[in-house]
């Protein structure tokens, strides 16, 4: 009988980690600096490549693509290893390094221009020509790296993690492609293919999918793996997560028009955009409900675990974003909540509750395994980091909420001809304590990133970087 060998390549899985946590503290420095600077313009300091104009752009992409990005490529590349008892596809022709490597000089090349202000003017897709097109060979290369495994994989069955991380790569492959398609007019400048109503209607096609399949779908593969491993409970139900996975894939495409309500784009797709919106509530909440059910039995291994603490608050986090999605997508309730704060706080519940806490989390089971620790340097300072994250959060999301609504309600308040009763200055001052509450909130986050990102390099100066063996295939698949 022959003795298995073969290791996991947990080198790049090492190497995404390390570097999410790094870019998540960059970028959410960026984004307490220009909350700051609404609440205190001279914090502009009069240099435009420090103006808010062009960080905002910087501060989305950092948090978007460096951080949740590079959680979801360290994820699904361990994910993929341990489910399919197989090395990572292409480790011949070093294509995982090549990616790994690829990507951080597309992330490094937008953290130089954005704020020099080469820009396409389209929001997550800022980037110019130069640097999409490097990120299509890199996401090329991610998808050859992850589908190449899957396809040489020792187990019948693929994992349904697998599925939500599959359908992530390639619609945002399609989403990227046909939303920067763009007619350069030199290296940094470029018109988009498309013009008017129909430009809008491309962006936000691909802005509210960015959303679905890169900050939704992504992160409920890294759900259905992390979440039952650390409770130690199987999914509670395997057949609702394949149906979770197909109703969410069908449904999130047709969502972006109730972004538009209320401006060129036809009515009857406005209203489109607003149903199938409506209807993302029934699949949205069918992932979250398996998900804390996942949980049964278990649940009072909540007072002593804090990594499952981030997981289940990530799934609360989850469930309340894709409640207020939809209901802020019907007309009557988007005409008070358009174009104020509270759009932003809806947006940050669901990118520092969802997206960042199932990404600590996830990342927090991943990085002692990836050093070849029992478990992270310090469980006080999990704990420590999960309750200041958490005060941090509710800070930033109830200021905003409180903020938008005023301004909505203020907006429309109307003379009895018609002209508004309150001037711009007048929303700016009543919001101005919201934004003070707003920055203390960021910070307290920004501090939990800081202690994670001690608590990661202790870890690591104190682990050996083995790879772990993969097991015997017997009858029961051990993931």
């Amino acid at each position: 009988m022959s003795v298995q060998t073969e290791t996991y390549n947990y080198r790049v899985v090492r190497w995404f980690a390390i570097m999410s946590v790094v870019w998540g503290i960059f970028g959410m420095a960026m984004g307490v600096l220009i909350a700051s600077q609404l609440a205190f313009p001279e914090l502009n300091f009069g240099v435009p490549w420090l103006s808010f104009g062009r960080l905002r752009p910087l501060h989305t992409n950092m948090v978007i693509f460096a951080f949740g990005g590079c959680a979801l490529m360290a994820t699904s590349f361990h994910v993929v290893q341990r489910t399919s008892h197989v090395r990572l596809y292409g480790e011949k022709f070093k294509l995982p390094e090549l990616m790994f490597f690829g990507y951080q000089l597309v992330l490094i090349a937008a953290a130089i221009s954005l704020p020099l202000g080469y820009t396409q003017g389209k929001e997550y897709a800022e980037m110019e020509w130069p640097i999409d097109i490097l990120l299509t060979v890199v996401w090329v290369l991610y998808a050859v790296v992850f589908f190449g495994t899957l396809a040489k994989r020792k187990v019948s069955h693929i994992y349904v993690a697998n599925w939500f991380f599959g359908g992530f790569i390639l619609t945002v492959a399609l989403l990227h492609i046909v939303n920067s398609a763009a007619i350069p007019s030199g290296w940094f400048t470029s018109y988009s293919v498309y013009a008017g109503a129909q430009d809008a209607m491309v962006q936000w096609w691909y802005g509210h999918n960015a959303v679905g399949f890169f900050l939704t779908a992504g992160f409920l593969g890294m759900m259905y793996y992390y979440v039952p491993k650390q409770a130690n409970r199987p999914i509670y139900s395997y057949r609702l997560s394949v149906v979770h996975f197909w109703a969410l894939i069908f449904t999130y495409m047709w969502a972006g028009p109730h972004h538009l309500h209320f401006t060129a784009l036809p009515d009857w797709t406005q209203s489109l955009g607003m149903a199938f919106s409506i209807i993302l509530l029934a699949p949205s909440w069918g992932g979250m409900i398996n998900g804390m059910m996942t949980l049964s039995g278990a649940w009072d291994k909540l007072r002593e675990d804090p990594i499952l603490k981030f997981l289940v608050v990530a799934l609360s986090f989850y469930g309340m974003s894709t409640f207020e999605g939809p209901m802020m997508a019907i007309k009557s309730v988007n005409q008070l909540s358009h174009y104020t704060d509270w759009t932003i706080g809806h947006v940050h519940s669901g990118a520092l509750g969802w997206v960042g806490f199932i990404s600590i989390g996830s990342l927090y089971y991943l990085i002692p395994r990836m050093f070849n620790r029992e478990a992270m340097y310090s469980t006080r300072l999990i704990n420590l980091h999960f309750w200041i994250a958490t005060i941090g959060v509710v800070l930033y999301i109830v200021a905003m909420w409180i903020s938008g609504v005023t301004q909505g309600l203020m907006e429309r308040n109307l003379s009895a001809d018609g002209y508004p009763v309150n001037s711009f200055i007048d929303y700016i001052a009543v919001r101005q304590p919201y934004y003070l509450m707003r920055i203390l909130g960021g910070l307290l986050y920004l501090s939990g990133m800081v202690i994670m990102a001690y608590n990661v390099a202790r870890t690591a100066m104190a682990g050996k970087m083995v790879d772990a063996r993969i097991p015997e295939l017997n009858h029961h698949v051990n993931y």
